[in-house]
């Protein structure tokens, strides 16, 4: 299930997960702008790999479930050189970018993927599982206290679930830019949210959950066992990556609202995404990248 981070709240673009839903996105030809967010974000993942490891020692088996393009996937099999690791994703064409990234790696010996709809897809995995991750997929997924249930019963015991939900909404920009109206970014987030309500009530079979990660995993069976926030900071000047990042970014914010956004504020974008405005994003010294990326981790009794 491919998922594109514009359709969630705190959060911009990045990473398939598993599963289609209303919208009818074309995963394939926003994968580059995927990619790019996960490796700007390749330090937050790295140092939530590491508080995952302090519990999943020697994991013979990692599945990342919504994968999308692989950037966490190939970085599970590089942090844990004992494992296998498994993509799993709804969309094919992300499964093979995940591929070839693996075999550029060099991790392609000890990488698979399946392709399908999350949780079912999982039935197909060889052998239980000693860690689960599922970043930002969950919420894509209309019963998520049974899709919970799923991933843990695809565990193995004393395995471990991270999920990535939650955080706080990424900033890019000052609040006042010079230009349009200040508070830019906080009325995307308005925006952004009306988005994620809608698509989490047209998703099929959609239940509504109170957001309380430990509980709904401690409900799956497990034993919640930690939770922490992991901090991206990129100050201005930024490198040219994440600059690029940025510019992708604020396009298809602009493409997915601009029919809700008024006239200033898009004219403000406008004027951001021209490459020949000295305030436009591509020229701006005080572009930065700054944002919260929380996650829960839960065992399965032994």
């Amino acid at each position: 299930m491919a998922h594109d981070h514009q359709a969630h709240h705190g959060h911009s673009t990045q990473h398939g997960h598993g599963h289609t839903h209303g919208g009818d996105v074309d995963w394939a030809a926003i994968a580059e702008l995927m990619e790019a967010e996960a490796e700007v974000c390749a330090p937050v993942y790295a140092r939530a790999l590491a508080w995952l490891g302090k519990e999943v020692t020697e994991p013979g088996l990692i599945v990342d479930a919504g994968s999308g393009p692989g950037v966490i996937a190939c970085l599970m099999a590089d942090t844990f050189p004992g494992a296998r690791v498994v993509a799993a994703d709804a969309s094919e064409p992300l499964l093979e970018r995940a591929r070839a990234r693996a075999a550029r790696q060099g991790v392609a010996d000890r990488f698979g993927t399946i392709a399908g709809e999350l949780p079912d897809s999982l039935g197909e995995l060889d052998y239980p599982a000693d860690l689960l991750w599922a970043s930002r997929s969950l919420h894509h997924l209309g019963d998520q206290k049974a899709a919970l249930a799923a991933f843990a019963a695809r565990l193995a015991p004393g395995g471990t679930l991270a999920i990535l939900e939650g955080g706080l909404p990424s900033r890019y920009l000052p609040r006042d830019i010079g230009f349009g109206r200040p508070g830019l970014q906080a009325r995307l987030d308005a925006a952004q949210e009306e988005r994620f309500a809608r698509m989490r009530a047209e998703l099929p079979g959609a239940v509504p959950e109170t957001e309380d990660w430990p509980a709904l995993l401690t409900a799956a069976g497990l034993k919640h066992t930690g939770t922490r926030s992991f901090l991206l900071d990129i100050p201005a000047p930024v490198p040219d990556r994440a600059r690029a990042f940025v510019v992708g970014w604020l396009t298809r914010t602009r493409d997915i609202h601009g029919d809700v956004m008024d006239a200033e504020d898009r004219a403000t974008l406008d004027r951001l995404l021209d490459p020949a405005d000295p305030g436009g994003l591509h020229r701006r010294p005080d572009v930065f990248v700054l944002s919260a990326h929380t996650v829960h981790r839960a065992v399965r009794p032994v």
